[in-house]
């Protein structure tokens, strides 16, 4: 027996969130493994607490150990594009390519990089509306629900990410305003990510949106975070605003290949439980292919479709919120569950983690598929 002990973080929605504990991750035997990958595929985002000893090279190769076939980051070198809204936020560590340096505020010196500068990302960067200024402190919003993810060319989406807390700010919570006429909101502690089901997801779908989505795929723009750059964001964070704002095709980096532009399923299914994921990234959707081979190029239609089918599952009783203490380190199923970034952090207060993923071996799991459950 391993002896490590997985306790989930709420009874009433087991399938998101549990604490590993009694685990030693520089010995972590088969077995060992075993338990930390079922614990991950039952509960979908698990956190191991006190591993700041943690090295970057042990967090990529803890990563790997989920997909030993993966080598490269998650989006290879498409992470360097300018244009691209990701490159702001991420810095690479020079030893240890696969793994990312993100959070908030001037870092003079960590692992190899100097005097380096971190952006959370903002709302007010990304939507079309924003929370005004004098309660930026205290209010925020899910910056944008996603699915970590190239989304185009030869790279899978990522199995698992991992998560490493090195520096977090502490002391003050916010107000998550939905800001889409719900009156939702929720208490979220400071800097938080967010995490919400896709199997949950799926199981509140009406019997004709079930049928929808397991005979329906998704098709996702070429090179997808240069395409909505220009675009911007609902306030919930789940999806663009279509004005016709996108870069035009012809103004995107060259399609090499037309077979780079991925079309994947909607439904995903889990290796180890096989039930069904609704697992769409809600900013990057272009066209949805149907069973019967018409295909939905409206835009907004396009994106009013996927909305419905997913706004239900953000619901506030819905999201995990993790609240992130130094070292933890937290793993989570990137084929079942969609995350946000959350929060609005002072100048002055530092945030510091690692992310590691690593680009698929294999495509995602669709409905149909021959599936070993194990």
């Amino acid at each position: 027996m391993s002896g490590i002990i997985v306790e989930p973080v709420n009874a009433s929605q087991p399938d998101l969130g549990a604490v590993l504990s009694n685990i030693d991750l520089d010995n972590l035997s088969d077995a060992g493994f075993k338990v930390l990958r079922d614990a991950l595929y039952t509960h979908n985002v698990i956190c191991l607490k006190g591993q700041s000893k943690l090295t970057p090279q042990a967090q990529a190769e803890l990563t790997r150990r989920f997909d030993p076939e993966a080598m490269s980051y998650g989006h290879g070198k498409t992470i360097d594009a300018k244009r691209s809204i990701l490159h702001p936020d991420l810095k690479t560590i020079p030893h240890q390519p696969e793994v990312q340096v993100i959070g908030n505020g001037f870092v003079a010196e960590y692992e190899g990089l100097k005097n380096i500068t971190l952006r959370h990302p903002h709302h007010r960067t990304f939507h079309k509306t924003v929370i005004p200024d004098d309660q930026d402190l205290d209010h925020t919003r899910f910056y944008r629900w996603h699915i970590d993810a190239a989304l185009y060319g030869k790279l899978h989406p990522p199995l698992v990410t991992s998560l490493l807390a090195v520096k977090v700010p502490g002391g003050r919570t916010q107000t998550l305003l939905y800001d889409d006429g719900s009156n939702d909101t929720l208490q979220v502690p400071l800097g938080t990510t967010a995490f919400v089901s896709g199997y949950t997801m799926f199981d509140r779908l009406s019997p004709e949106q079930k049928e929808f989505v397991l005979t329906s795929k998704i098709e996702y723009a070429p090179h997808p975070y240069v395409w909505i750059s220009t675009a911007k964001s609902r306030p919930d964070g789940l999806g663009m605003v279509s004005e016709g704002k996108e870069v035009p095709l012809q103004s995107l980096p060259p399609i090499e290949n037309s077979a780079d532009i991925q079309i994947l399923p909607m439904v995903w299914q889990n290796p180890v439980t096989g039930r069904f994921a609704l697992q769409i990234h809600p900013s990057v959707v272009r066209k949805i292919h149907l069973r019967d081979g018409r295909v939905i190029d409206d835009l907004a239609e396009v994106r009013e479709i996927v909305h419905s089918l997913q706004r239900p599952g953000i619901a506030p009783d819905l999201v995990y919120a993790h609240d992130w203490q130094e070292g933890d380190l937290v793993l989570f199923n990137n084929h079942g569950v969609l995350h946000s970034v959350v929060g609005a952090f002072a100048e002055d207060e530092v945030r510091l983690f690692r992310q590691c993923n690593l680009a698929a071996s294999r495509p995602p799991i669709g409905p149909g598929s021959e599936v070993l459950v194990n």
